[in-house]
């Protein structure tokens, strides 16, 4: 099958190395421009375009998406279907290009969490399960009639980071089977159905940590941020990055919440508003992530601190 594929970030490569794999011509890539990135806010590839030219494939980046010329561009390929994993709102006028239509993998179980961050949001929702889906494209985002759905368990303690790696690769496969289905014209689409959950863009007033919140909910907002943008916590005015953690039961009642306790030389307690929240993994501004041991070892934090 001809397929345009269309995606960004590393969630996407896995799909567009499948496709290719699976023998289907590929044309066209489409990804965003280069953009500043690192420290050196140099203009770099995304992931889609290195991949991309790696593989010998021609690659647009359009700024415009609405821009008469890139729809002719996009037109001339004659295109059967375009494939899009984690990239932009297309518009109407392109995503009905093709002859048989466009279809997007969505990283939830849709209809529940429809937005820019699914991975993200379910670990702070607490889910104990997700999955992803595809769907063909509709003008309202994230709509459209599903193709394919499959489940994945959430195991315990996972983060964002270690849960879109495994969805990327099972996106990957239904992508494949999605295809498919399109080119054998076996597809039985079917409506969303159920209610419908949010899964907004992630905005800086959702990173801090409130200790009056349970543990539980604390520990679930660390995981759903993990490794980046991370949830913080102030300490000694600085700001900490806390990147893994668990519940644990509180040890008396009368730590106020927030509040710092050492039971041992390798491990931090800091009371919630319910239970405490045992801390595995953080880090400093500057400084490179670590495991609680050995951030001790060249710290002096001591029982009675405070983080705000």
């Amino acid at each position: 099958m001809l397929i345009v594929f269309m995606g960004t970030p590393d969630f996407a490569v896995p799909s567009l190395r499948r496709l290719l794999a699976d023998g289907h011509s590929i044309p066209a890539v489409i990804t965003r421009p280069d953009l500043p990135r690192g420290r050196g806010r140099k203009r770099k590839p995304t992931p889609v375009k290195e991949a991309a030219l790696e593989a010998g494939l021609k690659v647009l980046q359009p700024s415009n998406l609405n821009d008469e010329s890139f729809r002719g561009q996009l037109a001339a390929f004659r295109a059967d279907c375009f494939v899009v994993v984690a990239f932009r709102i297309l518009p109407p006028s392109i995503y009905t290009l093709p002859n048989y239509g466009a279809f997007n993998l969505h990283a939830s179980l849709l209809p529940k969490y429809r937005g820019a961050a699914p991975i993200q949001w379910a670990l702070i929702q607490g889910e104990k399960e997700t999955g992803v889906t595809t769907f063909f494209l509709r003008e309202k985002v994230d709509t459209g009639p599903i193709i394919l759905q499959e489940r994945l368990h959430i195991h315990e303690g996972e983060t964002a980071g270690e849960l879109h790696d495994r969805l990327a690769l099972l996106g990957a496969e239904v992508v494949s089977r999605t295809a498919m289905l399109i080119e054998q014209g076996r597809v039985k689409e079917k409506a969303q159905n159920g209610k419908p959950t949010r899964a907004p863009k992630l905005t800086p007033s959702l990173f801090r940590i409130d200790w009056n919140r349970p543990a539980e909910e604390i520990v679930n907002l660390i995981r759903g941020l993990s490794p980046s943008p991370g949830a913080v916590t102030e300490w000694r005015g600085a700001r900490l990055k806390l990147t893994r953690a668990a519940v644990a039961p509180s040890l008396e009642s009368r730590y106020a919440a927030g509040e710092i306790l050492l039971p041992r030389p390798d491990r931090i307690l800091v009371q919630a508003g319910q239970d405490m929240v045992e801390l595995l993994e953080l880090q400093q501004q500057g400084k490179k992530r670590l495991a609680v041991p050995a951030f001790l070892r060249g710290s002096d934090l001591h029982t009675g601190e405070q983080f705000s």
